[in-house]
């Protein structure tokens, strides 16, 4: 990549029930990501943190969807406005966008941003959880589980652009890694022209052959590719300090030799986000800096 990184903080939590990832960010630079990245040969700045609201000053159900439920709808919407201009104005410069969570929420934000020229974009999903519920199928309310829903205009997300991205096709986006689904997204998902791979096709095909197939299908037809990279992608016992732990998922080197794929497609990635990195619930910073490792691995750093 000969591009500059800008990492934008995004200290989010409105979008899930445990509190924590807001401090994610931080824990990350912390961790070492900006000679994580430097040390790949890429220049890096810190553009700072996006504002977020507390979640004590405010009320979860006012100024919500209908029908459904979606928490903190109208300061998700807010913060994820401000996280769109800022990734606009660092591809409008040349930069490439490193967007740093908080919850998964933010990837509504920074999928806006990252296509606003109106280019068609990829989505590379790495994550446990499908995140395509909608305010009407949701357990829980927590926007973090409707971020992919809510960029792909999926029920009452379709009324609202700051969600809706239409320049994010289903038949180029790839959920990568699945392995807990809610019965309303499972619906959704398999109706849905996105490709889902569970960690059994993992298990049966190996992570590089299905990431492999996940950057053709991703890079089909698109002007750029977004990666997602939630870290509960991984294993707890590799990533034990995240939101949602899920048991079952890839190992350190099968998420390293991901990263390494999506960097042999460096001309086509656009923007990056890394999410749900939760300190109080990790071990030693052990996920915080395992992420800055994947984040140098993504931009071509290599044992030789």
């Amino acid at each position: 990549m000969n591009r500059q990184v800008r990492v934008l903080g995004v200290p989010m939590d409105l979008g899930a029930d445990r509190r924590g990832v807001d401090m994610g960010p931080s824990a990350i630079r912390y961790g070492g990501l900006a000679e994580q990245i430097e040390s790949a040969g890429i220049d890096c700045i810190d553009g700072g943190d996006i504002h977020v609201p507390r979640p004590e000053e405010r009320d979860p159900d006012a100024g919500g969807p209908a029908p459904g439920r979606a928490k903190f709808f109208r300061e998700t919407k807010e913060v994820c406005e401000d996280v769109a201009t800022a990734v606009d104005a660092t591809v409008g410069e040349g930069g490439f966008p490193l967007v740093l969570g908080g919850d998964h929420s933010i990837a509504v934000g920074t999928l806006a941003g990252a296509a606003r020229d109106d280019e068609d974009l990829g989505v590379i999903w790495f994550d446990a959880h499908g995140d395509f519920n909608t305010p009407e199928t949701t357990p829980s309310g927590n926007i973090h589980g409707m971020s992919l829903a809510a960029v792909l205009g999926r029920g009452a997300f379709a009324e609202h652009e700051w969600a809706h991205t239409p320049a994010v096709s289903e038949e180029n986006v790839v959920i990568v890694g699945l392995r807990d689904v809610d019965e309303g997204e499972r619906r959704l998902i398999r109706e849905s022209d996105a490709t889902a791979f569970t960690m059994s096709d993992i298990d049966a095909r190996s992570a590089p052959e299905v990431v492999a197939e996940a950057l053709e299908i991703a890079t089909d037809g698109t002007d750029g590719i977004h990666v997602s990279l939630d870290m509960d992608w991984l294993d707890p016992t590799e990533a034990p300090g995240v939101g949602t732990p899920v048991r079952g998922g890839v190992s350190y080197r099968e998420a390293h030799i991901a990263m390494e794929y999506v960097a042999e497609h460096h001309d086509r990635l656009r923007s990056m986000e890394v999410v749900e990195v939760n300190p109080i619930l990790d071990q030693h910073n052990q996920t915080a800096e395992l992420a800055c490792e994947l984040v140098a691995s993504a931009f071509g750093k290599r044992v030789l």
